[in-house]
């Protein structure tokens, strides 16, 4: 008798805290005694421009949820590299909620739409890059990793600048490219773009690039510039060639995990806080960008410009080719967007 009853006292404790916990039956997510905390992740500082539109969403998210959701933003890496993040996130992890991401940063996932963003001389100005961001095309490169079965989804697009190489030594063009150990993130268009300018692809973390370069392990590599200097790059590696092989398309993603904690208020919050941030960014890169070489020049930086870039597009022929030879109509449809 004595168990039946204790059996019975756990089964109406149990029913008692469901419906006291309740459940939105409209999104199967959990009502919350208090604000939702979704924690962000950055591997670069915050006054970079990635860093900066990181602080946008996480105002515009609490402001459009009435607080009821708190972004937590974890900057200039200190949760790992986009690659620890992201393997975190894909696995099931849940110590990161959302990640601002290179766009590229999906390839190895099987994203192979992401993978398009990335390869060289594809964009031809910022203009083209917006006229791709802001048209019908994004969002479905937005919803790849749900197509794919990635326990993603994409909340918006950004950009923090073309990326161009950087150097120990002085480079005065792509013929001193020859035999430089260039680091890379064993992404295959990185790897063949720099194999197509004659130097070698060398896998590097992002953390630990700053000591490869002051101790030799490699010759040079590549960032935006807000990044290269935010990073303090140019104290190990004072030459920057301004090539603008590729625009550096950034994207925010959000874990199934945490969109389901969410009900439809918080979730339409945060689309709307993309969409608002994604304008921001928009609004903020070049001028951000331009403030930043200003000072590079002023610092003493070696600014190598690049008025002819027809070179170093032929140079990466072969890795634009064979990139894009499984998608070559979806290619053809961002670069017919310029």
């Amino acid at each position: 008798m004595k168990k039946i009853l204790a059996v019975l006292l756990i089964a109406l404790v149990a029913l008692t805290s469901a419906f006291a916990n309740g459940s939105n039956e409209s999104t199967g997510a959990a009502k919350q005694s208090g604000p939702v905390k979704l924690v962000y992740a950055e591997v670069n500082p915050l006054d970079s421009i990635v860093g900066m539109t990181a602080q946008y969403f996480k105002e515009q998210v609490e402001r459009l949820s009435n607080g009821s959701v708190i972004i937590d933003i974890q900057a200039a890496g200190v949760l790992g590299s986009e690659n620890d993040v992201l393997d975190s996130m894909v696995g099931g992890g849940t110590s990161v909620d959302i990640s601002r991401i290179s766009a590229f940063a999906l390839t190895s996932y099987g994203a192979q739409k992401s993978k398009l963003l990335s390869i060289p001389f594809t964009f031809e100005s910022r203009e083209h890059f917006w006229n791709f961001a802001n048209s019908d095309l994004a969002s479905e490169f937005l919803n790849e990793p749900q197509e794919i079965g990635l326990p993603l989804r994409g909340i918006f697009y950004g950009e923090e600048g073309f990326r161009h190489f950087f150097t120990v030594k002085p480079v005065k063009g792509i013929a001193d490219f020859k035999g430089l150990k260039i680091r890379v993130s064993n992404d295959p268009v990185m790897n063949g773009m720099v194999q197509g300018l004659g130097a070698s692809p060398t896998v590097v973390s992002f953390g630990e690039l700053y000591s490869a370069l002051q101790t030799g392990v490699v010759d040079g590599a590549e960032q935006p510039i807000a990044n290269y200097r935010s990073n303090a790059f140019p104290e190990v590696a004072n030459t920057l060639i301004l090539d603008g092989h590729t625009l550096g398309a950034i994207q925010a993603v959000i874990t199934d995990t945490a969109w389901n904690k969410l009900n439809d208020e918080q979730r339409a919050a945060i689309m709307e806080a993309g969409r608002l941030t994604q304008a921001y960014n928009a609004q903020i890169s070049e001028a951000k960008e331009n403030e930043v070489l200003d000072l590079l020049k002023a610092e003493g930086c070696n600014v190598v410009e690049v008025t002819d870039k027809s070179a170093w597009a032929k140079a990466c022929e072969k890795v634009i080719t064979e990139q894009t030879k499984s998608n070559a109509a979806l290619y053809q449809k961002i670069k017919d967007l310029k």
